[in-house]
């Protein structure tokens, strides 16, 4: 009934009317019942009123909402996929869309001087029929009434459109409104919009295990909500069976059996002038060990970058993750090299995961779904690999180091300050925690998502401030001082930092590691860059945690040592009809009486591969080892020969 002027606004009144009727029926509801959902206790009542409007059990659209958005409204801001809300209503007329990553800037991303650079130049195509889980929004308000307008802004709205949802999913399936919860897991299963049962069932799945462990928390708005735990649920799995979707797409996937994944292979093939993409087959990890996991972001929607890692033209990287729903793809297999990281030696050694998303747009949020499926994906390759849960070794793509001092400026800033990291690694398992007393020599970054809010520019307009937003990140300065200058990083080749979105000069970022350089009030210094930078710790509000560990320094009597990008064998390594690669240090140096934290001691590694034949293909290992380390906000490696190694406890 999106055409009625007057409809809306009579649902509208419905749904308050409901929450009056309901308030004093439900234990979780404490506040007036004619509060708004913007108020302290409103929200809470809003599922209570679309619950007993629609006849859906509360715990289910709490559960299903949890899912979406953590019971989230952000500010009547779209998602990734344009969904709005606490329901994570889909308007494919909002979706975002840009030039996927790998297209954007001079970065290589298979980062092999060996081999010719290959820098695709693509936009995302543009999709053919809109998908049916991007247009949910329109769709709820033909079923409830409400206008697309008030569907998009009041989180009120929004929860009864997703409960219309639910029940009118539930009526399709020819099952009853019931009010037990066991009975609604098909019609939670369509909700999430996939068109396939494994994705259907993975995400009813995570529903169901939300509603079996309760949640609480304290929303984006201020708003405390609560679900309780029902550990005994087991819902009627068997619905799913007559839900009429698809079986995803066959194919020896490696993922764990808590997610849905579905095999997309991306292209081996020769092309052109004896050219060949997008990847490099190999023998991981009986040829050479997997260190890493990179995250990125697409920097465009799914089916269009699902096109472009099917091109034997363009780059490639192992699993692409939806953000609707959690979806997995899988393209390359763990045990050949994907082209994704911008330096060779990091590809050799890791495995890339890219998230439906968009770095410079702070208020086009991820969804629950997708967090809980990559931290699953995360867990299960770390246990197989034998990869910490650590920032040391789950990377972002902008904690990749240029491999060359001339590849540093055009290295990807991806995912950026507006992932969580601290909500992610809690869903790994690993909470980023304090790990020294009061006073420790190392400090753990981790602020507040929510409330650490740095002032970016450039989101849209180079020099023209960023949406205020939550972040990940904490900026650095000169002095103890918010006046002083930013860090500036020499890598960058001379320009001055600012506050761009994309400039890394002056930024940490949640659970990266530092040695203590000195404290003073409120503020906090570390070694950073070759530099002491401080960023701003008060006692009341920490932005991080105190940390012991390994550091290394230089060896006694060196004034300073090199800092290197990749951690190339000596040449003397190399076998006949290999040609030795330039073990060329960057333009950093790690200075006398300075520290920086170990993240692994790892030998010098090369995996020749230029050829789209395999037979030349070999990995040559050397004699010298490095230190892997966190020397700025990109990790980077120092000669082990160069420096000592310290236990740092306390400073």
């Amino acid at each position: 009934m999106r055409g009625s002027a007057t409809t809306p606004h009579r649902a509208t009144r419905r749904v308050f009317g409901t929450l009056a009727g309901t308030a004093l029926l439900l234990p979780l509801l404490g506040a007036a019942p004619e509060q708004p959902a913007d108020s302290a206790a409103g929200l809470q009542q809003a599922f209570a009123a679309a619950a007993a409007e629609y006849h859906v059990p509360q715990s289910v659209l709490l559960g299903v909402s949890y899912l979406q958005s953590r019971w989230d409204g952000h500010a009547g801001a779209p998602s990734v996929t344009g969904g709005y809300g606490p329901m994570h209503l889909t308007d494919a007329r909002s979706a975002l869309a840009s030039a996927p990553h790998h297209s954007e800037g001079t970065e290589d991303a298979r980062g092999d001087s060996a081999r010719a650079a290959l820098l695709p130049d693509r936009k995302v195509p543009q999709a053919g029929e809109v998908p049916a889980r991007l247009e949910t929004l329109p769709k709820a308000a033909e079923l409830s009434g409400l206008s697309a307008e008030d569907l998009r802004t009041d989180p009120a709205a929004n929860v009864a459109g997703g409960a219309a949802l639910l029940a009118a999913a539930q009526k399709e399936l020819g099952e009853p409104l019931s009010e037990d919860p066991a009975d609604w897991y098909g019609a939670v299963a369509r909700f999430s919009g996939a068109d396939d049962s494994g994705t259907a069932a993975a995400y009813a799945d995570d529903v169901y295990d939300v509603l079996r462990t309760g949640e609480a928390r304290t929303t984006d708005a201020g708003q405390r909500i609560a679900l309780a735990a029902r550990p005994d649920l087991v819902p009627d799995t068997a619905q799913l069976a007559r839900a009429g979707l698809r079986k995803p797409k066959a194919g020896a996937t490696e993922c764990p059996r808590t997610v849905s994944c579905e095999w997309i292979p991306a292209p081996y093939e020769q092309f052109g002038d004896n050219d060949y993409g997008n990847h490099d087959l190999g023998d991981r990890p009986a040829s050479q060990s997997i260190k890493y996991i990179v995250i990125h972001d697409t920097e465009g929607a799914w089916e269009g970058v699902l096109n472009l890692v099917q091109d034997p033209t363009y780059v490639s990287w192992n699993y692409s993750l939806r953000s609707t729903d959690g979806h997995i793809a899988q393209h390359v297999k763990a045990k050949d090299v994907a082209w994704h990281a911008g330096n060779w030696y990091i590809n050799a050694k890791s495995i890339g995961l890219e998230h439906e998303g968009f770095l410079a747009n702070p208020d086009a949020w991820y969804t629950e779904a997708m967090y809980r499926s990559s931290a699953r994906l995360v867990k299960y390759l770390s246990a197989k690999y034998g990869i910490p849960l650590d920032r040391q070794h789950i990377l972002g793509h902008d904690t990749v180091p240029g491999p060359t001092t001339a590849t540093i400026p055009g290295m990807h800033t991806d995912p950026g300050p507006y992932w969580d990291w601290r909500h992610y690694f809690e869903l790994l398992g690993r909470p980023i925690r304090a790990t020294a007393p009061q006073q420790g020599g190392l400090v753990t970054i981790r602020p507040d998502y929510a409330t650490n809010q740095p002032q970016y520019t450039g989101c849209v307009t180079s020099g023209r401030p960023c949406a205020a937003h939550g972040s990940s990140e904490v900026r650095l300065y000169s002095a103890p001082d918010e006046n002083s200058a930013l860090i500036t990083d020499i890598g960058r080749g001379g320009r001055p930092p600012t506050t761009d979105v994309n400039d890394l000069s002056s930024r940490v970022s949640t659970g990266q590691q530092y040695a203590v350089a000195g404290r003073d009030g409120d503020w906090t210094a570390i070694w950073y860059l070759g530099q002491k930078a401080w960023f701003r710790n008060p006692a009341g509000n920490r932005t991080a945690v105190n940390a012991a560990g390994l550091v290394i320094t230089p060896k006694k009597g060196l004034d300073s040592v090199p800092v290197y990008g990749r951690a190339y064998p000596e040449a003397s390594a190399y076998p006949a009809g290999v040609p030795a690669q330039a073990v060329s240090p960057l333009p950093y140096k790690v200075l006398k009486d300075q520290r920086y934290v170990v993240g692994d001691k790892v030998p010098g590694e090369y995996y020749y591969a230029v050829t789209f034949a395999t037979d030349s293909h070999k990995v040559v290992v050397g004699k010298d080892l490095y230190y892997e380390i966190q020397y700025g906000h990109r990790v980077a490696f120092v000669r082990a020969a160069d420096v000592d190694v310290k236990l740092s406890l306390t400073r």
